[in-house]
Formats: C-alpha cells, sequence, structure tokens
C-alpha cells in the first residue's frame, strides 16, 4: 500500500486546514475568504504560480516536475463551496456562519489536495506540471463551467483532469469508481398552471388549478413507469407546489410546480424534456387549464474516459491495495462533468466511513480520509506524469 509516510506527518496540519475550512463555510461563488486562504497556501508551499479569479472566484496552483521533457500538463480538481444547511452535527469546528455549512465534504476535497500540492511541490518527482485546480460553485452554481469558460484547460495546458468526492457508507480511505456515466444530468423545471379562480363551494364555475396539478404531478411518474425503457435510469421529482391562495374558501387560479429531472443519457435527457411538456400541456387541456413549462439545462451527465479511468482506479489500488471498479451509478449531479466534456479525465470516491450522509445537517467530513485521499492525488500526478 502506497499511503505516504508524509501524510502522516501532515495529518494534523492537514486536518487543521480542514476544520478551519468548516468553521466558515462560503457559499457558491461567494468563496473569498476560502479562496484567499488556498491561494496563501499555494504561494507557502513554492507553487510555481498561482493565479486567482478564475471562472470568478477559482484559484489554480501550478507545480513543475523536476523536468518538463514530456510536456504533459494533469489537472487535479477540488470543490470548495459549502451549502445552505444550518449545522447540528455537534462538533468542536462547527459552522460558526448561521445558515451554511460544508455538509458535503467540499472542506475535506479542499484541504486533501492542498495536502498533495504540498507534497508535490516538496518532491517534484514527476516530469511535466501538476495543474491544482480548486473550484467555486459546485453546488449549483455551475464554477466547474465558469472556469472551464474563463479558459481554464487552454490556459494551463490541462490535457487530462481527475476528480475526488468523498462518500459516506464506504470504508474511510477505500475507493470506488466506474468507466462511462457515472453521475446523472441534472436539469430544473417549473410548471404554471392557470385554470379559473372561484370560490370553493361553487367548484363546477371555475377551472381548479389544484385538481389539474396534482393530476399533472402523477402523470409526470409515468414517464419514468411506463415511457422510458426501465434500464435507463429516470427521475423526476416535483419539490414544490404552490398555489395562489392562502385561504380555505378560495380555489386557486394559478398553481406553480417546480422539480428536477436526473437522467443518464443524452437521448432520454432530450425525450424526458419533450415528454414533461407533453402531459403538462394535454393533462391541462383535458380539464380545461393551460400549463406552461419551463426547463431550464442543469449539470450535464459526468462521463469517465475509460483509459482515465483505468489510470485512476490503479493509483487507489495503489493506495488502498484494492479498489471497487463497478461502483454504481449516481443519480446525484456534479460539475466535474463541464470538465470532463473538455478532457479526457475520471471522477473517483473515497470513503468516508460510517457517517451521517452528504447534504444533512448532522454530516462531518471524516479526517482519517486524509492520508489516503492525498495520496491518491499524488498517485495520479506522479504516475501519470512519469518520467518512464
Amino acid at each position: 500500500m502506497a499511503i505516504r509516510n508524509r501524510f502522516a506527518e501532515l495529518h494534523d496540519e492537514i486536518a487543521g486546514w480542514r476544520q478551519d475550512l468548516h468553521r466558515h463555510p462560503e457559499l457558491l461563488f461567494d468563496t473569498h475568504r476560502t479562496s484567499a486562504f488556498v491561494a496563501e497556501k499555494l504561494r507557502e508551499f513554492g507553487c510555481d504560480e498561482v493565479v486567482g479569479g478564475i471562472g470568478r472566484t477559482g484559484v489554480v496552483g501550478i507545480v513543475h516536475g523536476r523536468t518538463r521533457l514530456s510536456g504533459r500538463v494533469v489537472g487535479l480538481r477540488a470543490d470548495m463551496d459549502a451549502l445552505p444547511i444550518t449545522e447540528t452535527s455537534g462538533v468542536s469546528h462547527a459552522s460558526v456562519e448561521p445558515g451554511k455549512m460544508h455538509a458535503c465534504g467540499h472542506d475535506g476535497h479542499t484541504s486533501m489536495l492542498l495536502g498533495a500540492t504540498k507534497y508535490l511541490a516538496e518532491t517534484r518527482n514527476f516530469d511535466g506540471t501538476a495543474a491544482v485546480i480548486f473550484q467555486p460553485a459546485e453546488e449549483g452554481g455551475g464554477g466547474g463551467r465558469e472556469m472551464v469558460e474563463d479558459g481554464l484547460m487552454e490556459r494551463f495546458g490541462v490535457q487530462e483532469v481527475y476528480g475526488m468526492h468523498n462518500m459516506p457508507g464506504l470504508p474511510a480511505g477505500e475507493f470506488a469508481i466506474r468507466s462511462g456515466p457515472f453521475l446523472a444530468a441534472a436539469d430544473t423545471v417549473a410548471i404554471r398552471v392557470e385554470g379559473l379562480g372561484g370560490h370553493a363551494a361553487r367548484p363546477h364555475v371555475a377551472v381548479d388549478t389544484t385538481v389539474v396539478a396534482c393530476h399533472i404531478v402523477i402523470a409526470l411518474q409515468t414517464i419514468a413507469s411506463r415511457h422510458v425503457d426501465p434500464l435507463e435510469p429516470v427521475v423526476v421529482s416535483i419539490t414544490s407546489f404552490r398555489t395562489g391562495s392562502e385561504t380555505y374558501n378560495v380555489i386557486p387560479g394559478t398553481v406553480e410546480l417546480m422539480g428536477t429531472i436526473r437522467t443518464m443519457n443524452e437521448d432520454v435527457r432530450i425525450d424526458v424534456r419533450k415528454r414533461i411538456e407533453e402531459i403538462a400541456s394535454s393533462t391541462a387541456a383535458a380539464f380545461g387549464a393551460r400549463a406552461f413549462v419551463e426547463i431550464e439545462d442543469g449539470y450535464p451527465v459526468m462521463v469517465n474516459s475509460e483509459t482515465e479511468t483505468q489510470h485512476a482506479a490503479k493509483a487507489a489500488e495503489r493506495v488502498a491495495g484494492t479498489v471497487n471498479r463497478d461502483a454504481a451509478k449516481l443519480m446525484g449531479a456534479e460539475d466535474f462533468s463541464f470538465m470532463l466534456n473538455e478532457r479526457p479525465g475520471a471522477y473517483i470516491l473515497i470513503g468516508n466511513g460510517d457517517t451521517a450522509p452528504v447534504h444533512n445537517s448532522h454530516y462531518d467530513f471524516n479526517d482519517e480520509a486524509i492520508p489516503s485521499g492525498c495520496s491518491w492525488w499524488v498517485e495520479v500526478a506522479e504516475s501519470r506524469l512519469s518520467a518512464d
């Protein structure tokens, strides 16, 4: 097993960074303190270049190897932002920011990549360049897209890119990965149902949008159960139902629905969106109402490249002794997909142990995963930038 001894020495320091970041979570692109913290550490480590403001508040550090004869550049990416959740974990390093917490472990991801960068800058035992990428706004803001559109890949010459995320339930320090589609596309849907409001005691002279909207919600569930091939993963979830009435005796004239669409295949993604529009409009029409559908693009399907997945898996095997190469597909979304759409690469899961799930107010990143995570980053960089 190739957990680097250096990370045993650095463990308390890296955990200290992680817990400091946990105390001070920041949302979306407002990662000003976090970005400054990262940039300061990168300069302290002796990175050859440190650039901020990529994709608004993203930070990139450049570490050159002892030689650069190959001209190769490998990108290593971690996310930095937190979630709008009030923390209830009870840990000593709990969030001091009301209504904000690191409930997805991005504090751990950032700290592990910082630890790996410190090691790479100390040793430089590779031929080429490691570009360490610290991204804001993964939690819904599309920070990965913003960094790509800001010229991330071209500016730093990135040729392949790797990412990592913690996974509660997987033993701490173990790894899981799969090639091909791994995380789902996530689009948002809003449906406005318009009918005719009226007195609740006289429904026959109204067009009851609440009833219409209920039928639409139920009918939308037939997309996954009856319209799409059952071997194709699809989720259509209506998560908000708001009427235009707040009293007991008024039939509302409007109802607004909101929800999420998750798919693993681009053709299915297009088909599902079309079907939602058809079901909403035709169902409303059957009751004498109208439905207006707005669907917005979210994160695309995250697809691991075959060759780079094998490189990532081999690095994990060297660190942990074994790796699950057939991890289950996840219907969660990840905007690392924007980077993988630009360059070949792979995304791996690292175990967080028996902890609360992510996006839960009791969650906390498991610092016991730090040596394995840091070592994996180093293994990827050194193996992909080998002088052999």
